[in-house]
């Protein structure tokens, strides 16, 4: 009785131990093997899926996402933007690349987790269709920061800083609109902490980083304040110094798609702005 007793408690405490993103290390690692089994475990019976609003029946949803490598898939890089609480629940908002037959595809995915007897599953997930991925010539974050962007409402606290630290260390304040969501505000920062625009940024540049929200209205007083315009889209910049005064504020959503840009136009915009210490 004691040893049955006692493997129930260890099974557990494992079960608590986990995390939601322990468990989708696990999802992925699963899709990436093609192992149905191991991927049904990663959803409860009953578990919600949906391929953009149309219902999908969990045993085809196992069989897509488990289907995948014996279609010839290559690559799978599924990654996590954001993570949040709904209603008792764990969001994570997830950005998935693949490569199949030479063609690199993507799609986005909700997935909501929910804490079980045995550890984490997904209760309701939601897809959309794989199209063709743009080619990008920035650098992509292997794992992005998902504390990249703060709480909205800490956006005075952290400019205030950040204002204070350029004034420190003569540089001026390169201010970041987006949020956590936004796949180019990730690769805009991987770029800005590369090993080619890191000395540049380090030397010249305190960043911070200003959250519109997951509505994309939070702080637009904020970017009204600084002449960012956010209607173009995000990333959208601001370059500040010391003092508060704006040098230069994006208003044509330049930066917005990491697409569009690339290294020349990234380094570009650092030697313009950076301040002048002749």
């Amino acid at each position: 009785m004691f040893r049955v007793f006692a493997a129930f408690v260890v099974m557990q405490v494992c079960a608590m131990a986990q995390t939601p993103m322990a468990a989708f290390a696990e999802w992925k690692a699963a899709v990436q093997k093609g192992d149905q089994s191991a991927l049904s475990k990663a959803y409860t019976p009953r578990a919600e899926t949906l391929n953009g609003k149309d219902p999908v029946a969990l045993k085809d949803e196992l069989a897509f996402w488990s289907g995948l490598k014996a279609s010839g898939m290559t690559e799978f890089i599924p990654r996590v933007l954001e993570t949040a609480k709904v209603e008792g629940k764990t969001l994570l908002l997830v950005r998935v690349s693949m490569t199949r037959g030479g063609e690199h595809k993507l799609a986005s995915m909700q997935q909501f987790w929910a804490h079980q007897p045995d550890g984490w599953k997904i209760v309701r997930s939601i897809r959309t269709p794989f199209v063709t991925e743009a080619t990008r010539r920035l650098p992509q974050p292997p794992a992005p920061n998902l504390s990249l962007y703060a709480d909205p409402r800490e956006a005075q606290r952290d400019l205030k800083a950040a204002l204070a630290k350029a004034g420190n260390e003569n540089k001026r304040v390169i201010v970041v609109f987006g949020g956590n969501w936004c796949y180019d505000c990730h690769v805009l920062d991987t770029t800005f902490h590369s090993t080619e625009f890191a000395p540049l940024v380090n030397a010249n540049f305190v960043v911070v980083h200003i959250n519109i929200g997951d509505d994309g209205k939070e702080n637009a007083d904020l970017a009204a304040r600084l002449g960012v315009a956010l209607d173009k889209g995000v990333p959208s910049l601001g370059v500040l110094d010391p003092d508060g005064k704006v040098v230069y504020a994006q208003k044509n959503g330049e930066f917005e798609s990491t697409v569009k840009i690339g290294p020349e136009d990234v380094r570009a915009f650092l030697e313009k702005w950076k301040p002048s210490r002749g």
